[in-house]
């Protein structure tokens, strides 16, 4: 049985999470057209295996970009360029990134991305707690998020649902806009790199170190093998999970997101000197502990260079105090130490 502090915690997390009353419960669908693919032959769930399966054999080509030419800086410290993967939406096509520089950052340079409907200001604090520890620091609006949503939305919807192919667009496109602000940091002269993700954005960020040499260190805060076992048994995601209901079982959504889950691609990293922190809560409700351990057994079976941070709090408590705190200053000491 529980013990008094993890109650408290689990109610505590519960109160976080029933604070959001505009989630929209959305209808299943395959999303084949957002992949391009053809539905003429009544068997959804076949080809969007085969595309998967295709991906999974070539994901260098999967997650391959080419480098965009327009990039924009204005008065107000914000990047834009044009992402490199198109939707059907303008305003996501656009990419915005905010960049907090530092003069003593002696080519040393953090990428940042946060989670899943964060705020349009969302890490601008952790930036300039980076920048206090000497680094410039890139936020990155991931794709449906911020200036990026669509008008029709209050949340980023489109960027994690129920629509199996849009959401495998969506993490793709935000994985190769990722990359393309790493070339940026690159043509201002930064020479070490370095990216901090933060729950869906630690997802995104695990993919690009995965696929992308030039980064010399990674922060994954909150972490899972799978984003279909989050969306599965998340309390983020419940809304979403009663839409998959019925048509689909765990084994096969874990199957279909595969494509961009962190799970098949960390033995890439056995080839890259990449250095890696973990981050993992103990009171988890969204990334279960039970997921974040698995990561942990992984990177320990590969033998990855890698450091773990265990918070004693939830998913969205760590975004409280004193949690917080706590979770920045770990992940800007590790940045410290290994930039």
């Amino acid at each position: 049985m529980a013990g008094p502090y993890a109650r408290f915690m689990n109610d505590w997390e519960n109160r976080l999470a029933n604070s959001d009353s505009n989630r929209v419960e959305r209808p299943f669908e395959w999303g084949l057209d957002w992949l391009e693919l053809a539905s003429g032959n009544g068997n959804p769930a076949n080809d969007l295996s085969k595309y998967v399966e295709a991906g999974l054999a070539d994901s260098s080509s999967f997650f391959a970009y080419r480098k965009p030419d327009g990039f924009a800086f204005n008065s107000s410290m914000e990047l834009q360029f044009p992402s490199p993967i198109e939707s059907r939406y303008a305003e996501n096509n656009t990419v915005h990134a905010q960049y907090f520089p530092s003069p003593r950052s002696n080519g040393r340079a953090v990428l940042v991305i946060p989670q899943w409907n964060s705020t349009p200001d969302g890490h601008f604090g952790l930036c300039k707690l980076l920048n206090w520890h000497g680094f410039s620091a890139l936020r990155l609006s991931l794709a449906y998020h911020h200036r990026r949503m669509p008008p029709e939305l209050e949340r980023a919807d489109y960027h994690m649902s129920s629509n199996l192919g849009r959401t495998i667009h969506a993490m793709r496109q935000s994985v190769i806009d990722t990359r393309a602000c790493l070339d940026w940091l690159e043509q201002q002269g930064y020479h070490r790199l370095g990216i901090l993700g933060t729950s869906l954005g630690s997802c995104v960020a695990l993919l690009a170190a995965t696929h992308d040499g030039r980064l010399k260190a990674g922060v994954f805060n909150h972490i899972s093998m799978h984003v279909a076992e989050v969306v599965w048994t998340g309390i983020s995601c419940r809304h979403i999970r009663k839409s998959l209901d019925g048509y689909l079982s765990l084994d096969e959504l874990r199957h279909y997101w595969s494509l961009i889950s962190p799970a098949p691609f960390l033995p890439r990293l056995q080839s890259n000197p990449l250095k890696n922190l973990l981050i993992w809560a103990e009171h988890d409700t969204t990334f279960r502990p039970e997921y974040s351990r698995h990561v942990l057994e992984v990177f320990q079976q590969l033998q990855l260079h890698h450091e773990v941070v265990k918070l004693p709090c939830g998913h969205y408590t760590s975004g409280k105090l004193p949690f917080n705190v706590w979770d920045g200053l770990a992940m800007c000491n590790f940045l410290y130490r290994m930039l």
